[in-house]
């Protein structure tokens, strides 16, 4: 399934993986995981990678979805030697241009007081391990915070489409992210990260009910 927003077309690959388009017909991915592709499409004008866990960071996915002439723009602390493409570094906190894109990177993590936490007490994603993505698409602006929780340096951050993670576990539970929806105050709310295996199964259509009630538009895409 795929959703339209301001001329931009948005698809849910599986699990973390997005596709867009938009009208002038460039192709960004986020995060492809090669578990979740049909096929190898080979369109991508630009993927983006957010962090090395093994379903964002997938070097045979990223070179299938990749076009001949694509750039691909990966966190800085994600080891990229085994990729067989010339990357563009992304800062921690800070902004780049990619291909005349806007955008700004986001620290994502887990709080380490919080609940999710692996069998040692660890966050699953220490600070410092992840980013989000605050991309801008001819004057659309579109968040994916990434493998995060709901963290307060996110309060200040507002976008048209938001894409948060909703399974819990590793990440925000769709409570958590529907109080981060409500701060962002997107128009289109387009989540994911949900239902691939066991441990982040949720009520996803319990979260667009949610935010619904708050007049906040949710794609399950």
């Amino acid at each position: 399934m795929s959703v339209d927003y301001e001329g931009i077309t948005f698809e849910r690959l599986g699990h973390a993986s997005i596709r867009l388009e938009t009208d002038d017909g460039l192709v960004i991915y986020v995060d492809p995981w090669g578990e979740v592709l049909a096929d190898d499409p080979s369109d991508g004008d630009v993927v983006f990678v957010t962090h090395d866990d093994m379903d964002h960071y997938d070097p045979d996915a990223i070179e299938a979805v990749a076009g001949p002439d694509a750039t691909v723009a990966v966190y800085e602390a994600v080891d990229t030697g085994d990729l067989a493409l010339d990357v563009i570094d992304l800062p921690h906190d800070g902004e780049a241009t990619v291909e005349g894109l806007d955008v700004r990177t986001v620290p994502a993590y887990n709080d380490p007081d919080g609940d999710h936490l692996d069998e040692d007490g660890a966050p699953f994603h220490a600070e410092g391990e992840v980013i989000g993505l605050v991309v801008t698409l001819e004057g659309t602006t579109v968040f994916v915070p990434s493998d995060t929780d709901f963290l307060p340096h996110h309060e200040s951050i507002t976008a048209d489409v938001f894409v948060p993670p909703i399974g819990g576990h590793f990440t925000m539970d769709r409570h958590e992210a529907a109080d981060f929806a409500r701060s962002v105050e997107p128009d289109l709310v387009l989540p994911e990260h949900y239902d691939t295996f066991e441990p982040i199964e949720t009520d996803a259509e319990a979260f667009a009910d949610e935010l619904a009630d708050d007049g906040i538009r949710v794609e399950l895409f």
